[in-house]
């Protein structure tokens, strides 16, 4: 890799930006450098530079230009940038991209080599958190306004073009309400556990994993529980019998 000097893409929702790398005689010596530098601004300034920023002229352009990349068709912006801002020879330049299929497109329609993972993977991961600090005239506000207004144009886009949207939101809803249940069934497991070691003989008595868990943030430490504690016990449990176990088990628990 020696002479081959590395630029970055970098598609962010304001624009395209392209980053050059400090050339070194192999990519891979890189990768150290950059995961040490990647939190400290001014030594990742050191080592990535902005070339050319390329904002989307309007909502809509920035609209086409993430439906280009997601699809992995080069747009005519984007070729743009690249052919006037990357070196003449193409041998002795390398893009590293974060989609693949982007750096097929360039590969076979710019003929410059790309590379994605590894030290681009790294380095690209810094652009996007140094972003707004890289590109003059960017504000940390503006970058994530853009961000927002083309996170929703896209999505609307995406079900407006979608023939089966609402069978979508239906199978989504069902998915979302067995995860849902999932994730209960799993907290629920992990507060019978812990809270078993204080009080082990409660699991025995109460068997809805709902009643459990408010009668564990009701009781809190078992030793402080008492005669006027039955209430608020018994209008968990609704079972004045139930209340009772309750209240003897914590006498004599072995937690």
């Amino acid at each position: 890799m020696g002479g081959v000097l590395l630029h970055v893409l970098f598609e962010h929702a304001a624009g395209y930006a392209l980053f050059a790398v400090r050339e070194v005689e192999e990519i891979s010596l890189l990768l150290p450098q950059v995961e040490e530098s990647i939190l400290n601004i001014g030594k990742f300034h050191s080592i990535v530079r902005l070339v050319a920023f390329s904002p989307f002229k309007s909502a809509q352009s920035a609209l086409e230009n993430v439906n280009a990349i997601s699809e992995g068709i080069l747009h005519e912006d984007l070729r743009l940038l690249l052919e006037t801002n990357l070196p003449a020879k193409k041998k002795k330049a390398l893009l590293g991209v974060s989609d693949a299929k982007i750096g097929a497109a360039v590969q076979e329609e710019l003929g410059y080599q790309c590379q994605t993972g590894g030290v681009v993977a790294e380095i690209t991961r810094g652009i996007r958190l140094h972003f707004h600090t890289l590109v003059k005239g960017l504000t940390a506000q503006s970058a994530s306004k853009a961000q927002l207004g083309l996170g929703h144009s896209y999505s609307r886009a995406k079900v407006k073009f979608n023939v089966n949207r609402v069978d979508n939101m239906i199978i989504q809803s069902i998915s979302l309400l067995d995860q849902l249940d999932k994730d209960i069934n799993t907290f629920s497991m992990r507060v019978r556990e812990w809270y078993g070691y204080h009080f082990p003989e409660l699991i025995k008595i109460v068997s809805d994993n709902y009643t459990y868990c408010r009668l564990a943030k009701c009781i809190g430490n078992r030793k402080e529980l008492s005669e006027e504690s039955l209430e608020g016990l018994e209008e968990i449990v609704m079972d004045s019998a139930k209340a009772q176990a309750i209240l003897d088990a914590s006498r004599s628990s072995m937690g």
